[in-house]
């Protein structure tokens, strides 16, 4: 019994200097998301600390270069993109409502600030980027799908087709500084998907686009 209570304050600091350092990694992530869409992923990083509330130190100590944060932040967004449209896929009542629901809440993830992100130097076909693209693309497949098989969604439209509009639609470019729009994302994002209703009132130029072709773009 002594042994125990012995071990235990030590367990207990432990288990406080890991949850500490959860919250360190997680308020630096946060800080770098709010920072690349505001002046972009060139951001410097001791900013980005700043803005966390942590040393320098700490950042490096998490995320040895940028590459490896932007990759971080880069997964987190599309982390949240993906629970998103699980929610979509967990409702049970109207079909295209589920995927307008999916739509709005990736229009709130900031998904256009990723753009430049994922077209800078780092490794975009690392395993952890592969996998949550994949996650989203099957995922946002399946919230469509459902649409189109209750004969609301028009049928000649693909997943790259609503990430791209989305992309477009919701917000500026990361450091444009155009803020002033985001009162307008909502209301234009909702004039694309009452275009996407079935039946279509017209046939769409060019072929359905894929996630795997804007990837090779």
């Amino acid at each position: 019994m002594q042994a125990a209570t012995t071990a235990n304050p030590e367990h207990r600091k432990a288990t406080r200097l890991r949850a500490d350092a959860l919250r360190n990694r997680k308020r630096i992530v946060t800080a770098a998301g709010e920072m690349f869409v505001e002046y972009g992923p060139e951001v410097p990083l001791d900013e980005i600390a700043r803005r966390a509330g942590v040393g320098n130190a700490t950042l490096y100590r998490n995320f040895p270069d940028r590459d490896a944060l932007v990759r971080e932040v880069v997964c987190s967004v599309m982390d949240r993109t993906a629970r998103a449209a699980e929610r979509a896929l967990a409702e049970t009542g109207d079909a295209f409502g589920a995927l307008e629901h999916f739509v709005h809440a990736s229009a709130d993830e900031r998904i256009s600030a990723l753009c430049p992100m994922v077209s800078s130097t780092f490794d975009r076909h690392h395993p952890d980027l592969e996998a949550a693209r994949e996650r989203i693309e099957h995922l946002v497949e399946e919230v469509m799908d459902r649409a189109k098989e209750a004969g609301q969604l028009r049928p000649d439209v693909g997943v790259g087709d609503v990430m791209v509009a989305v992309a477009q639609l919701s917000r500026p470019l990361a450091g444009t500084g155009c803020g002033s729009i985001d009162r307008f994302v909502h209301r234009h994002l909702q004039l694309f998907l009452d275009g996407l209703r079935a039946p279509a009132r017209s046939a769409l130029p060019g072929t359905t686009a894929t996630l795997e072709e804007l990837r090779r773009s």
